[in-house]
C-alpha cells in the first residue's frame, strides 16, 4: 500500500469543560471566602488553637475506609499508585490526616492536649449532585489528648460563637449534639451487635443521618428493603424488622417533638432515660456523658437555644466514638422545587478516640469540628452577611509608544510602591482598544502619556468613573486629547499624589 494514500487526521480538539463534580470559582467568591476564613481563624486562635497543615495526598491505608457514602468502586476516594507501587489517595477529610500527623509526631514533640486548626481542599469520588461536589473546602478545629467532656462542650460552644461572629444571630442557628454510645446501645438492643452486623449497622447509621434530607419515609426505606432515588440509582437497605424500624423512628421523631414543645436538654435526656433502651449499659453511659456536657454548657451561658441535644444527629463517618455535633442554620431558603426549606447543616464533628490508635495501638482521645466552607459562605450570602473587601480594580497605564514601554512600566511601579494597584497595558491595539480593556476591567483611572506630554514633562490621568461619556469609537490619541473628558494633566513627579487624590474622590 502506497504511504501517500494514507490520510492524516487532525488531532481532535479537547472540549472546554470542567470535570464532572468540580467547579470554577470566581474572584468575588474567593475574596468573600477569604474574609470568612479570616474571621473563623480569629475565633479559633482566640480559643488557643494553633494552625497546622497536612498534604493533599496520603498513603491510602493511613486514611482508612471511613467515608459516609462508599458508593464508588474505590470506596469513594481518588487513588493511584506511585513508582513503588504504594497506593496513594487524595484526602477525603482533614481529620484522618491529622490522626496520622499526631501518631507520627507524638513522641514528645507535641503538647498534650494538642489543639490545632486546619483549612484546605478535600476530595470525594462520590456521585455529584446539586450543591454536592467532589472537591470542597473544610475548616477544622480539633483537640487531641483530652477525654474530658469539657473538650466536647468547648467544641460546641466555639462552633456557636463562630456563627455569631460571622453575623448569624442567635435563633438563626443551632448547634446540635448526640452521642454514639446512645446509638450503639440502640443497635445492641435491636440485636445488631457483633462483627457480623458491622455492615448493617453502618447502613443504619447512614440511613438515620439522612433523616433531615429524606424524612421518615426515605429513612424507613433505607432501613428496610432499600431505596430508589429520582435518578433511578438503588441504595441497598439494612433489611431491619418492622419493630426495629419503628424503634429507630421513635428516636428520630423526638427531633420533631423537641421543636414543637421546646424542652430543655435535661428534659430530653430524661425522656431517653425512661425509654425501653435505657437498660442497655452503653445507652445509659452515653446519656450520663451528655449530662456532663450539658452542665458545662449551661454554666457557660450556652443554653438549649444555642446548643441543644438532638437524637437525630448521627454523623455518617464510622470513626466517631462519643459525642457527635452538627451546626444547622435555621433561616429559610428554597429547594429545587421552589419550596421553602431550612438551609440546613454547615458543619459537624464529634469524638474519635480510636483514630490515632490505628497507628500506635494506644488509645488517644480526640474531638473536633469541621465547617463546610462553601456551604457556609452560601448561607452568609443568603442573609447578606458575606463580607467582601472592596478591592479596587487596578489603575491602567496605557502604552502610547511601544519604544517607551520602560517609561510606562516605571509609572506603574511608582503607583505600586505607593500601595496602589496598577498595571501597564501589555496587549496589542490602539487607544480605543486600551480604553475598552480598562473599562471592562473596571479600572477607576487610566494614565496616558503621548509624545507631546512627554516633551512637556506632563502625564494625563483619565477618571473612568466619571467617564461614562467614553466613546467606543475613539481610535487615536489625537481624538481622545481633543475631548479632554474627566481628565487632568499634572507633572510626572506629581503622578502618585494626583492618583491618590482622585481615587479618594
Amino acid at each position: 500500500m502506497n504511504d501517500k494514500s494514507k490520510t492524516t487526521r487532525p488531532a481532535a480538539k479537547p472540549k472546554a469543560r470542567v470535570a464532572k463534580g468540580f467547579r470554577d470559582i470566581d474572584a468575588d467568591e474567593i475574596r468573600g471566602t477569604r474574609e470568612m476564613l479570616a474571621t473563623i481563624q480569629r475565633v479559633y486562635e482566640s480559643y488557643g488553637f494553633e494552625p497546622v497543615e497536612q498534604p493533599f495526598i496520603e498513603y491510602t491505608d493511613a486514611l482508612g475506609k471511613f467515608l459516609p457514602d462508599q458508593d464508588r468502586p474505590n470506596a469513594g476516594v481518588f487513588s493511584f499508585q506511585d513508582d513503588d507501587e504504594q497506593w496513594l489517595s487524595l484526602r477525603y477529610d482533614l481529620t484522618a490526616p491529622l490522626a496520622r500527623y499526631v501518631a507520627e509526631n507524638n513522641q514528645g514533640q507535641l503538647p498534650s492536649p494538642f489543639r490545632s486548626y486546619r483549612q484546605g481542599w478535600v476530595f470525594r469520588n462520590e456521585k455529584p449532585g446539586p450543591g454536592r461536589f467532589r472537591q470542597f473546602m473544610q475548616f477544622d478545629a480539633d483537640t487531641v489528648g483530652s477525654s474530658s467532656p469539657a473538650a466536647d462542650a468547648e467544641v460546641c460552644m466555639m462552633a456557636a460563637y463562630t456563627m455569631e461572629k460571622l453575623g448569624i444571630a442567635k435563633g438563626k442557628y443551632i448547634v446540635k449534639f448526640n452521642h454514639r454510645k446512645i446509638l450503639d446501645g440502640l443497635m445492641d438492643a435491636l440485636g445488631l451487635s457483633g462483627s457480623e452486623n458491622d455492615q448493617r449497622r453502618l447502613i443504619v447509621l447512614r440511613a438515620m443521618d439522612k433523616y433531615d434530607r429524606l424524612g421518615m419515609k426515605g429513612v424507613t426505606q433505607l432501613l428496610g428493603a432499600g431505596r430508589t432515588d429520582e435518578s433511578g440509582d438503588v441504595t441497598v437497605g439494612a433489611g431491619l424488622s418492622d419493630r426495629a424500624i419503628l424503634a429507630i423512628g421513635s428516636m428520630l421523631m423526638k427531633k420533631e417533638i423537641s421543636e414543637l414543645i421546646g424542652p430543655t436538654n435535661e428534659e430530653l435526656l430524661c425522656q431517653l432515660e425512661d425509654s425501653e433502651f435505657a437498660v442497655n449499659s452503653t445507652f445509659a453511659e452515653g446519656i450520663s456523658e451528655l449530662r456532663q456536657m450539658d452542665r458545662l454548657l449551661l454554666q457557660s451561658g450556652y443554653s438549649g437555644s444555642r446548643v441543644a441535644f438532638d437524637s437525630s444527629v448521627i454523623r455518617g463517618l464510622e470513626y466517631y466514638t462519643g459525642p457527635v455535633f452538627e451546626c444547622e442554620l435555621l433561616m429559610e431558603t428554597k429547594d429545587e422545587d421552589g419550596k421553602p426549606v431550612r438551609f440546613g447543616s454547615v458543619g459537624g464533628g464529634g469524638r474519635y478516640d480510636d483514630l490515632v490508635a490505628r497507628f500506635t495501638g494506644q488509645a488517644v482521645p480526640a474531638t473536633g469540628f469541621s465547617i463546610g466552607v462553601s456551604r457556609l459562605y452560601s448561607a452568609l450570602k443568603l442573609v447578606g452577611k458575606a463580607k467582601t473587601t472592596q478591592t479596587l480594580a487596578p489603575v491602567v497605564v496605557t502604552v502610547m509608544d511601544k519604544e517607551r514601554q520602560g517609561d510606562y512600566w516605571k509609572f506603574a511601579q511608582s503607583l505600586r510602591g505607593a500601595g496602589i494597584r496598577a498595571e501597564m497595558y501589555i496587549g496589542t491595539g490602539n487607544m480605543g482598544k486600551q480604553m475598552k480593556y480598562a473599562d471592562k476591567r473596571g479600572s477607576p483611572l487610566v494614565v496616558i502619556q503621548g509624545g507631546d506630554e512627554k516633551a512637556a514633562g506632563q502625564v494625563q490621568i483619565k477618571d473612568l468613573r466619571k467617564g461614562a461619556e467614553l466613546a467606543a469609537g475613539i481610535a487615536t490619541h489625537e481624538e481622545y486629547a481633543s475631548q479632554r473628558l474627566a481628565q487632568v494633566s499634572v507633572p510626572e513627579a506629581e503622578l502618585v499624589e494626583q492618583v491618590k487624590k482622585m481615587l479618594q474622590q
